[in-house]
């Protein structure tokens, strides 16, 4: 992870935040059995707002806060299992594919785990 550029990261977050987009337009506008709709409303409200936490991690690795590219692969990470078991359900696959879901919630409450480590480690002269 360390090798990957903050292009790299900024590329990702963006592509998922689309991706976010999409689904909950699709959810919106082209589905209207009531199970998937939620399924993709679910999965793109997660997916956004972890999306944007990529971008955060990345301003606060900019600040100073030190590997944060672990809580940025852990919420992409998670948005790839959460989100994506959503999707793919939501578009007929199996509901036995469910039980990725909560994978990916656990990525994501891992995630949060290291940003706030990494932050309460950021050292002074950083955050001043």
């Amino acid at each position: 992870m360390s090798g990957w550029t903050p292009r790299t990261w900024t590329g990702l977050a963006a592509a998922s935040g689309m991706l976010a987009v999409a689904f909950g337009a699709f959810a919106a506008h082209g589905m209207s059995a009531p199970k998937p709709v939620e399924w993709l409303h679910t999965g793109s409200q997660y997916q956004m707002v972890h999306a944007l936490a990529v971008f955060a991690a990345f301003g606060l690795h900019r600040a100073g806060a030190k590997r944060m590219g672990l809580a940025s692969a852990f919420f992409l990470g998670g948005s790839l299992l959460f989100a994506g078991s959503l999707y793919a359900m939501a578009l007929g696959a199996p509901r036995i594919l469910g039980a990725i879901t909560p994978f990916g919630g656990l990525s994501f409450i891992i995630g949060w785990a290291v940003m706030a480590d990494r932050a309460f480690r950021m050292s002074a002269e950083a955050q001043a």
